[in-house]
């Protein structure tokens, strides 16, 4: 636990920055470029993700599960074999798939993604793909043998890179059509993948050429990989492939309700660009805990002791909640006045409550799918992602037009709530671990609702008084986490809760 606890504080620091640097990076962004490209270029990610979905994404579970597997069973000779194969089947796929997407790149432009001006960017994203593969193949490698440094490290400088190559490639170039700004963009990002790679593919020869590892005892074939690799990524590609519908197709509803095209662009943007950026500040946690957990569990897994975690992911469920809870009722208070000041956008505080509930369904989600994954139960992970994705396309077809974007955020609430739940009880049946719904949920989203009520009072009165918004904004953090921690300790919350059984026996036993 003190190992996944470090590992966990390390990249939560890691992703807490780079989560910081990115929203930076994209209010610089938003300000240069404005709120239509900003819209186009949110329609030409969802085909780099469907990429990474087709080619690198199964198999980076694929390598974190099985080098953590043999690591644990002390054959580090096989864990460096896992990652040779895995490259190679990576680049038999992406490869083709990347020459295809070139010589389709006008028809995908255009009857895909329904607008011609994305062209560029999607041929310029073949080699970020290509790229961004052998990065995290690399990371994840490390991940599954425990060593979270040299991955942190990476990750902390690309963010830097990637933020500082577009704006300066964007100061040098601009003004440009929006179909060249939009390929500046993607342009900035392959000269970061480009660093990012080479980083991470030295800095793993580094590490065996100083721990050089024996023979491998056992074999790593494509069959295995695939069966770890093919359930992860087809269900990411099927949720990378919902998800693409639903950016898409949010515009195109908005103006089959009756908004102009401008417009309808120019509100996507915002929501997806700023408004969902701002709340996803706080989600470096998140990610930090799912890098940390899946290994973890797939040792215990490849152990035999899958009872055994259920401990650890009370605590993580806690944790969960705990940190998110209150971020959110605290960015649900101040995030309109933040998005306003640093965005310079009257909307970007629009629907800021419920995507903050949403925001926080999402992340109790994101861990307990992760810890599927961990159990092994891609399958399980699979269906509860399909399901989710489903509801926010219905929702998004059916709504928008009607309600315009409140379909959208309504949609984004549901899809939430219906993988956590169903995320939630594939982990309880899995693990044999029983709900403690108060710890859990009630006790956190509590105290974060007191705090959040008594946040939006005091921040009235402090706006009403003249203070200055950023002071304001920081007086009420403060305030929040008095009040928070105030609330949790009356409703009997012990720091001997967080911790592990046995250091609770042994905390008692002194």
């Amino acid at each position: 636990m003190h190992s996944i606890l470090a590992g966990t504080l390390l990249l939560t620091a890691t992703g807490l920055f780079s989560q910081v640097v990115g929203f930076l990076y994209r209010i610089v962004l938003s300000r240069m470029i404005g709120a239509e490209t900003m819209g186009l270029y949110q329609l030409v990610m969802p085909v780099y993700s469907v990429m990474l979905s087709l080619t690198a994404v199964g198999l980076t579970v694929a390598v974190s599960t099985l080098s953590a597997r043999h690591h644990a069973l002390g054959d580090p000779g096989t864990v460096k074999l896992t990652l040779r194969r895995a490259l190679e089947c990576f680049f038999l796929v992406a490869v083709p798939l990347g020459a295809a997407v070139i010589l389709a790149s006008d028809p995908i432009s255009v009857y895909l993604i329904g607008d011609a001006r994305t062209r560029l960017g999607i041929v310029l994203l073949v080699p970020c793909v290509l790229l961004t593969g052998v990065e995290n193949l690399h990371k994840h490698c490390f991940y599954g043998i425990g060593r979270v440094r040299p991955p942190a490290a990476s990750e902390t400088v690309e963010q830097v890179i990637r933020a500082s190559a577009v704006i300066l490639l964007l100061a040098v170039l601009l003004p440009r059509s929006e179909e060249k700004t939009v390929g500046i963009i993607v342009a900035g990002m392959v000269l970061c993948e480009i660093c990012s790679a080479v980083t991470l593919s030295v800095l793993f020869r580094n590490f065996w050429r100083r721990n050089p590892p024996p023979p491998a005892r056992s074999t790593v074939t494509r069959r295995q990989l695939a069966a770890i690799a093919l359930p992860v990524g087809a269900t990411s590609l099927l949720g990378t492939l919902l998800g693409s519908a639903n950016a898409v197709m949010i515009p195109a509803r908005l103006v089959a309700g009756g908004a102009r095209a401008s417009q309808a662009m120019a509100e996507f943007g915002v929501i997806c660009g700023m408004t969902l950026p701002l709340l996803a500040l706080p989600t470096g946690f998140i990610g930090a805990l799912c890098l940390v957990m899946v290994p973890d569990l797939a040792r215990r897994t490849a152990q035999g002791s899958r009872t055994a975690a259920a401990g650890f992911l009370d605590r993580v469920v806690t944790a969960t909640s705990l940190f998110m809870a209150p971020a959110m009722a605290l960015l649900a208070v101040i995030g309109p006045t933040v998005g306003r000041s640093l965005f310079r956008n009257e909307s970007v505080g629009a629907f800021i409550v419920p995507l903050a509930v949403g925001t926080l369904l999402g992340c109790y989600q994101s861990v307990l799918g992760g810890a599927l994954n961990g159990l092994a139960l891609q399958g399980r992970g699979a269906r509860n992602a399909i399901v989710s994705d489903a509801v926010q396309l219905a929702c998004t077809w059916l709504l928008v037009p009607r309600w315009g974007l409140a379909g959208f955020v309504f949609g984004f609430l549901l899809s939430s709530a219906a993988g956590m739940a169903l995320n939630l009880i594939s982990v309880l049946r899995a693990a044999q671990l029983r709900p403690r719904l108060f710890s859990w949920f009630v006790r956190p989203v509590l105290a974060a609702v007191f705090m959040g009520l008594w946040c939006l009072l005091f921040f009235r009165v402090l706006e009403q008084a003249g203070c200055p918004a950023g002071w304001a904004c920081v007086l009420c953090a403060l305030l929040g986490l008095v009040l928070y921690c105030a609330a949790l300790l009356a409703q009997g919350l012990s720091v001997k809760d967080l911790l592990p059984r046995r250091m609770r026996q042994e905390s008692t036993g002194r």
